[in-house]
């Protein structure tokens, strides 16, 4: 959302456009990007659809999107398949570039074309090494019994720092969170190849 805000000026029509109604992950990620959007009140959710992780059923949701809402400035899709088939008709029709914003969670192996050509200024997602590296130091803390899944304990997790374990949520048990994810951009792409 924040980057979104930045983008088109923390004013305007925006959408989501997510995985499936069903998926747990995307939904609780609406719910805080939700949250976030109420720090600009000049921006306005009109839509969130679902593209049900299938290229085509994006590009359809996509494409009902821009027709129902022809002043929409922004689009954010928290899940990779979405912001690629995203990205790829916005590739085609450049000129809606000049009215629209694209962003999102999306692997920089199948973004880099889109940031390279200015489709996408920016778009973020998890370092998976990072997290394996987080998960990896979390078992072994637990196996060894100095770190316990007590809401508020915390153990030292390597070159990432220390973490807390949080509290158990609706659906969810007591969880470990990385941390933000990384942006990437014009600047970064290449240096990841996941």
């Amino acid at each position: 959302m924040d980057i979104l805000a930045k983008e088109i000026g923390s004013s305007g029509q925006i959408a989501i456009l997510s995985a499936a109604a069903s998926a747990t992950n995307q939904n609780s990620w609406i719910a805080y990007m939700k949250q976030q959007l109420t720090k600009y009140p000049k921006m306005t959710l009109v839509k969130t659809v679902y593209g049900n992780d299938d290229p085509a059923t994006s590009l359809t949701v996509l494409q009902g999107l821009l027709s129902a809402y022809p002043n929409l400035k922004g689009i954010i899709s928290p899940t990779t398949v979405g912001i690629q088939a995203s990205a790829q008709y916005l590739d085609t029709h450049k000129s809606l570039l000049k009215k629209l914003t694209l962003t999102g969670l999306g692997l920089p192996s199948q973004m880099k074309p889109y940031v390279k050509d200015g489709t996408v200024k920016e778009f973020e997602l998890w370092n998976p090494s990072n997290l394996g590296y987080l998960a990896g130091y979390a078992a072994a803390a637990l196996a060894s019994g100095t770190a316990s899944l007590t809401p508020g304990s915390s153990f030292a997790a390597g070159t990432l720092g220390s973490y807390k374990v949080l509290a158990p949520t609706t659906g969810v048990g007591a969880s470990i969170v990385l941390g933000p994810p990384t942006v990437f951009d014009a600047a970064n792409v290449d240096q990841f190849n996941f």
